[in-house]
């Protein structure tokens, strides 16, 4: 597994400004982690010249994720926002692109909100007749798209790794993927490990985390199993550590999130412990199933 190792920048920050990029950025590379992942919520925010020469600087990697607001949901049947949506999906790939970011991921095929009613077959037509539009930008600048799968109480319309995989298909582009995330996994899958292994090829980014949003390894989330299961399929993207803290990324984040109680304090030792657990559970998976291997 020669995965890059990434980190969520909301670990460290909650918005985009300089003095909140320089700080993200280094402390990112201070700590040995390859790439950092930027919110793209609000990407005209951004300054891009001042990321793009700071990421060169400290030498690592970026990703982007976000998640579409009501107004621009592409699963919408209402077509001013399917248009608005569309239009920031563009903008946020031309981002990605400026600061060299190599995938954009998250809530891109609808609505980071609680639905009170299921997905429509027309809405989710709306939003992959989208994503194939958007994907074919993103595949001219060699960016990976990765649909989110999520709870039921962030989205309607992607909430396993088999419709993340059916929604895939159905775009039919080869830089459209799956993007996976324990946190949700632990929530939705009937078998997480068996989720991992059924999404094969079409996984394209992972986020790292706990069942709480603390510390790797302290939850109900069996990630010892999540690993080996990467390591057999030969995963080779990114996997990146997300957590929250209200302390950091303040409302409205802490509200849509659910951000009610602290599991950390201290961000460094997070983050360290995060980036030790990830390596070591690496490193075990990867000897377990060679080992399996050379029973076989």
């Amino acid at each position: 597994m020669n995965n890059r190792l990434g980190l969520h920048a909301n670990v460290w920050v909650a918005g985009w400004s300089d003095e909140e990029a320089i700080r993200a950025i280094d402390k990112t590379a201070e700590f040995g982690f390859d790439l950092i992942e930027i919110s793209a919520m609000a990407p005209h925010l951004m300054n891009i010249d001042l990321t793009r020469k700071r990421l060169e600087q400290a030498g690592i990697g970026v990703t982007m994720s976000l998640g579409l607001d009501a107004e621009k949901d592409i699963s919408s049947l209402d077509p001013d926002r399917v248009r608005a949506g569309e239009a920031h999906l563009m903008d946020v790939v031309s981002t990605a692109r400026d600061i060299g970011a190599t995938h954009v991921c998250g809530i891109l095929y609808s609505a980071f909100q609680k639905y009170s009613e299921p997905a429509t077959s027309a809405g989710v037509a709306s939003s992959i007749e989208v994503m194939a539009r958007v994907a074919e930008k993103a595949a001219a600048s060699g960016i990976t798209l990765g649909m989110e799968v999520v709870n039921r109480y962030e989205t309607n319309m992607i909430n396993t790794a088999t419709q993340a995989v059916e929604y895939c298909r159905r775009v039919g582009a080869p830089n459209v993927k799956v993007h996976l995330d324990v946190y949700h996994m632990n929530i939705e899958e009937a078998d997480a490990v068996a989720a991992i292994q059924a999404t094969g090829d079409y996984l394209g980014y992972f986020h790292t985390g706990e069942s709480h949003r603390g510390y790797m390894g302290t939850g109900s989330i069996d990630l010892k199993s999540m690993f080996q299961a990467l390591a057999r399929i030969g995963y080779a993207g990114p996997i990146t550590y997300e957590s929250f803290s209200s302390r950091v990324v303040g409302q409205p984040l802490t509200g849509i999130l659910g951000i009610w109680r602290e599991t950390w304090e201290d961000g460094d030792d997070l983050v360290r412990h995060a980036k030790m657990y990830t390596q070591s559970q690496m490193i075990a998976a990867r000897n377990a199933v060679s080992r399996k291997s050379s029973l076989a």
